[in-house]
């Protein structure tokens, strides 16, 4: 009989949520007992394969004795405390900070942003025409993705993916300040002439589709990218032995785009470039 190894169990921690007692594992944070209430708390710069960065600040929450609203991302829950997800308070910062984000960035190929916005009763277009925003072409500098820093709002999830939490290739960094603050690699030169190693494990985490993957920028620009008629197939990487799993997003008969699921515990959403970029050989017909 094979044994399964279940982990150290944890102590639950009991406080209350929005007037409703809630119960998650000791070192859950304020935003996993939220999902796990069935609560939609909004939230751009958290991932699931990351740690926390507080970035985006449109998660956060009311605690009781707290003297500032706290992002639900990476607060902790704690016994006893009383945490408020809705308030009026909680409302007109999320409001503010996604009427700053939508005046600053494009937002329209984020998940949810269009939602969160019209929920939220945000305007963004009252900061006017001169509000700051990038207004750069989208770089096309190789055959594997695009940087639209058009889209960026600098929460800093690829930077972390690229650095020491995943890749450890350290090809991407913040440069400048204030207004001028951007991601590039070193120098500001072309990605093919950088530490970039072309994983595509930045793209799998950005948020906005400021890095997309050069096929589903393409079908994008073409008005023929369409989720709707997608299907995913999983299966494993065939090309070493680590045994990579990858999802297979197919539209009409041809492979658009390969991710993994964050939840596998062998890649936990990571790739390398052949796994997330070699699949052209499976769909050639000559």
């Amino acid at each position: 009989m094979t044994a399964i190894p279940i982990g150290v169990p944890r102590r639950l921690v009991e406080f209350t949520l929005d007037g409703q007692e809630a119960r998650v594992p000791e070192g859950a944070t304020v935003l996993d007992a939220c999902r796990a209430a069935g609560k939609d708390v909004p939230t751009l710069c958290q991932g699931d394969t990351l740690r926390p960065k507080n970035a985006c600040r449109v998660c956060v929450v009311e605690v009781e004795g707290s003297r500032t609203l706290v992002p639900a991302c990476s607060r902790r829950a704690e016994p006893g405390m009383e945490v408020r997800t809705d308030t009026e308070r909680v409302r007109h910062s999320r409001k503010i900070v996604l009427e700053l984000l939508a005046s600053s960035a494009d937002l329209s190929t984020t998940p949810r942003a269009a939602e969160w916005i019209k929920e939220y009763e945000a305007k963004p277009d009252r900061f006017g025409p001169d509000a700051a925003r990038l207004n750069d072409e989208p770089k096309i500098d190789n055959e594997l993705y695009v940087r639209d820093y058009a889209k960026c709002i600098l929460c800093y999830k690829c930077v972390d993916a690229c650095g020491d939490q995943w890749q450890n290739s350290f090809a991407i960094s913040v440069a400048g300040r204030g207004f001028d603050a951007r991601i590039a690699v070193e120098h500001d030169a072309a990605l093919t002439d950088s530490a970039c190693v072309f994983c595509g494990n930045c793209v799998e985490v950005c948020p906005t589709g400021a890095l997309s993957a050069k096929r589903e920028f393409d079908l994008r620009a073409a008005g023929d990218w369409d989720e709707s008629r997608q299907t995913e197939t999983t299966t494993v990487c065939a090309y070493c032995g680590v045994g990579c799993t990858l999802t297979l997003h197919v539209q009409d008969n041809e492979i658009v785009k390969v991710t993994s699921p964050h939840d596998n515990p062998v890649t936990h959403g990571n790739l390398c470039i052949k796994g997330r970029f070699g699949y052209q050989h499976v769909q050639n017909r000559g």
